[in-house]
């Protein structure tokens, strides 16, 4: 038998695998992977129901149903003032399969690509095996934010994909408008193409609209905008994502769909069109919920103790191990919380390749108020264990 590729062989799960099975394995409360616990909205579960029973279950169009491409479209027109078409809307099997085809796509041998640290954990292999070589730009916290000097530096002539997750998973920041412009400038002046993470486009609080890198000069021609229904709607395990680019972009990331999962089932993709066509009050009760939530997890472990970094976007907090009074790194802290504590959370650290900070912890707060403040309860107990250990 032959053996696997090295790229492979070699690779470890992810952490999000690696924790999920922790938290299972010692019956732990898991804050770690990202996805909400309350039950989906009703009339998802009707509409795909209802798809299911009445409309076709055979192959949907490779490049996606009309019905859902347009939606995307209206969508975004409605929300972020983008004027797309048809033709420039493809469907994927989730945004992970959207990012792959993105790479495979404009990604060739020997190209550079930029990514910016902490990042997304399938960008960096699946640049590796379409034969790039990624260039990583650590980002700093408590803020996060993107430095115009660092990315002139690490553009080179072998440049030619830069890929942005705004908002930011893990962090939970969102780029300035003046960031955003600095970045599209760069891409314009250097011919790059943009592959835009934005999947948490929906999920911001405090009131400011989410604005895409495709939005600015220049960038309507060179970005691919990457969306998912999964986290619009809090529907992971639906699978629906898309990719949004120029039409002769489109043509080139469907090629590469197609060899990848080729398409979606369609009754999910007619329920995801009728839930995008809701009005914007329809969307309102699950985004309250979701700041609530936030909120609740914010002030309780502040009131324990613990240094929260700000966030304004996505399902996770940030605490400061460091800065909370805790001497461990964020893999020990994590490692030794879900078995010794029953608390399950992501180390930042896991999502940066290279140097970067060991001491940031990422929690998921879209879960049952109870079950945050019993979190907090035994982390903040966990962290008093540490500290008469080393009395």
């Amino acid at each position: 038998m032959s053996p696997a590729h090295p790229l492979y062989a070699a690779m470890e799960p992810t952490i999000f695998e690696h924790m999920s099975g922790l938290a299972r394995a010692h019956d732990a409360i898991n804050l770690g992977q990202g996805f909400p616990d309350e039950p989906p909205h009703r009339d998802m579960i009707a509409a795909a129901a209802r798809a299911l029973a009445e409309k076709s279950n055979q192959y949907p169009p490779a490049f996606g149903l009309p019905e859902l491409r347009d939606a995307v479209c209206a969508f975004y027109a409605r929300r972020q003032g983008l004027m797309l078409t048809r033709e420039q809307v493809i469907v994927t099997s989730g945004a992970t399969e959207a990012l792959a085809a993105a790479i495979l796509a404009f990604v060739a041998p020997g190209d550079e690509v930029i990514l910016f640290q902490p990042a997304y954990d399938s960008y960096a292999p699946m640049v590796r095996r379409a034969g790039g070589t990624p260039v990583s730009i650590a980002l700093t916290p408590p803020d996060w934010r993107y430095d115009a000097g660092q990315l002139a530096a690490a553009i080179t002539p072998r440049t030619r994909v830069l890929i942005l997750n705004d908002p930011l998973n893990p962090a939970g920041t969102v780029a300035s408008k003046a960031e955003l412009a600095m970045i599209a400038d760069a891409c314009v002046r250097h011919d790059l193409v943009a592959i835009c993470d934005e999947v948490w486009e929906d999920v911001r609080f405090d009131g400011t609209p989410h604005r895409s890198l495709m939005s600015f000069p220049g960038m309507a021609d060179r970005a691919v905008k990457i969306g998912s229904a999964g986290k619009i709607f809090g529907l992971t395990g639906w699978k629906t994502g898309w990719l949004c680019a120029p039409p002769q972009m489109a043509t080139a990331l469907g090629r590469a769909h197609q060899f990848l999962t080729f398409t979606t089932p369609p009754a999910l993709q007619w329920a995801v069109a009728e839930g995008l066509g809701r009005p914007d009050s329809w969307f309102a009760p699950q985004r309250e919920g979701w700041s609530a939530s936030r909120r609740r997890l914010a002030e309780a472990l502040a009131a324990a103790g613990f240094t929260v970094l700000p966030n304004a976007a996505t399902w996770f907090l940030c605490i400061d191990l460091a800065a909370s009074g805790i001497a461990l790194s964020d893999r020990e802290f994590s490692e030794r919380a879900v078995s010794e504590a029953g608390v399950a959370s992501i180390p930042v650290s896991a999502l940066f390749e290279g140097d970067g900070p060991r001491h940031i912890l990422r929690l998921c707060f879209a879960k049952e108020g109870a079950l945050l403040d019993e979190a907090v309860r035994r982390l903040a107990a966990f962290r008093d264990t540490l500290h008469a250990e080393k009395a």
